[in-house]
């Protein structure tokens, strides 16, 4: 079931987040996802447009906008490969014309999943925070 982000998940999105982020971010340092657990716990939430996946009463994937932004798209690796990630994505397309992401160029899981959903390359930059480099993506209207 998608529904809205409510604060009482904020735990059970943080493991979902640190779970595929070991699968799909090996690159990223234990500090530095420590670090990041919290920016989002205490910065990125409070300022997103969450929806959850909710499965058998836990939280198994999220996306998180920002404007026409999306911030963050995060599946358990244990429901993986089921459909959670598209139907979370084309809630997020329902609601924003437009849609527009960064993810790690090492990061081959997600850019696979954005492939097939139809999102285009725009440019490569570096980020001096990661040492990795980033793809920006974007997905336009629908004809």
């Amino acid at each position: 079931m998608i529904r809205p982000y409510a604060d009482s998940d904020l735990e059970q999105l943080l493991d979902v987040w640190y779970r595929a982020s070991l699968v799909a971010h090996p690159f990223l340092s234990e500090e530095f996802l420590a670090n990041e657990r919290n920016t989002i716990a205490e910065q990125w939430i409070p300022l997103a447009d969450t929806t959850v996946h909710e499965l058998d009463g836990r939280v198994a994937g999220f996306l998180s906008l920002i404007g026409d932004e999306v911030g963050a798209i995060f599946v358990d690796p244990e429901h993986q490969r089921r459909g959670i990630g598209r139907a979370l994505m084309d809630t997020a397309r329902a609601a924003r014309p437009h849609l527009a992401l960064s993810v790690f160029e090492a990061n081959s899981i997600g850019r696979a999943f954005y492939a097939a959903y139809g999102f285009e390359f725009v440019e490569r930059r570096f980020s001096e925070e990661t040492g990795q480099y980033e793809l920006r993506l974007r997905l336009g209207e629908r004809h």
